[in-house]
């Protein structure tokens, strides 16, 4: 029973927040969930440290989101300012 209220609330989701030519997915990571939730899968982390903590202790690893659109950055580095030194 929950399998099933977890894959209507991933569809629903899906429908509601699905992607458009005209929209960028900025969603990096997906969830995809073991043990009891047969594979279901959430698409809606922008980092890697977001979905990690989401999968710890119920199960499950990340992968790259196939239909992400967003910038191509490293989320796995800090990113810094570059600053300009006047001398």
């Amino acid at each position: 029973m929950r399998t099933t209220a977890l894959t209507l609330a991933t569809l629903a989701a899906v429908l509601l927040f699905g992607s458009s030519a005209s929209h960028a997915d900025p969603y990096r990571w997906c969830a995809v969930y073991g043990g009891d939730m047969g594979g279901a899968s959430n698409c809606g982390f922008i980092t890697l440290q977001q979905c990690r903590d989401t999968v710890s202790g119920i199960g499950g690893s990340c992968e790259p989101n196939l239909f992400y659109t967003g910038p191509d950055r490293d989320e796995s580095r800090p990113h810094r300012r570059k600053h300009k030194h006047y001398r």
